[in-house]
């Protein structure tokens, strides 16, 4: 299926909601996102919406992608954790961006998908793992940005303690639904609040630190 658009779509629409980094941006345009859909919504790919993945997820809407990669500051040196991998298109953004990244996913199935469409772009510089996100990935903790792709009213605890001093963090705050897109950095005594990256909608985040998934 042919997509409708180009990458250069979603760099405009990356650009509407003030992105301005121009290394994501040019990751944005080179990292093709028809690769990192279901065969069937490749069609919609480059439109700045979410896209339906098994298991009732959804992809986050490109524009939302670059305004919470945007927002860790990425320069290139930093070993990053990412909570929630889909497909791994946002995966493939932070492999750019950052030295290596570490991502979670609760579903085998997508974590396989995940792998698969990475290696088909090369990305050498990325984990995808299987397991409960609110728990994090302790072994190469600790991380230099974390950032989590699922809604819970506060941050776990254990991504507080895998980030290091002075590292950032991107989550949605709320219970699913409508979400405060909340950047922290980690101080002396825990997070500090930075500022309010985006209001928008995710799914629930699911774990033994989020929602009890029976």
């Amino acid at each position: 299926m042919t997509p409708e658009g180009t990458p250069e779509d979603l760099v405009r629409a990356a650009r509407a909601v003030g992105v301005s980094d121009s290394r994501l941006l040019d990751a944005v345009r080179s990292i093709p996102r028809a690769d990192f859909v279901p065969v069937e919504e490749a069609a919609s790919s480059y439109r700045d919406t979410p896209v339906p993945l098994p298991h009732g997820q959804v992809t986050t809407q490109p524009s939302l992608i670059a305004m919470m990669v945007a927002a860790l500051g990425l320069t290139g040196d930093e070993h990053v954790l990412e909570v929630g991998t889909g497909y791994g298109w946002q995966t493939a953004l932070l492999a750019r961006l950052a030295a290596s990244v570490v991502s979670v996913e609760r579903y085998p199935d997508l974590a396989e998908e995940a792998r698969l469409r990475l290696a088909a772009q090369g990305v050498g510089n990325a984990e995808v793992v299987v397991g409960d996100g609110t728990l994090g990935v302790p072994a190469p903790a600790p991380y230099d940005a974390v950032i989590v792709c699922a809604a819970f009213p506060q941050v776990p605890e254990p991504l507080v303690e895998q980030l290091r001093g002075g590292g950032r963090l991107v989550q949605p705050i709320g219970r699913g639904g409508q979400e405060y897109v909340e950047l922290y950095e980690r101080g002396a005594c825990g997070l500090v609040r930075l500022r309010t990256v985006a209001v928008a909608r995710f799914v629930r985040l699911y774990g033994a630190h989020g929602y009890d998934e029976r």
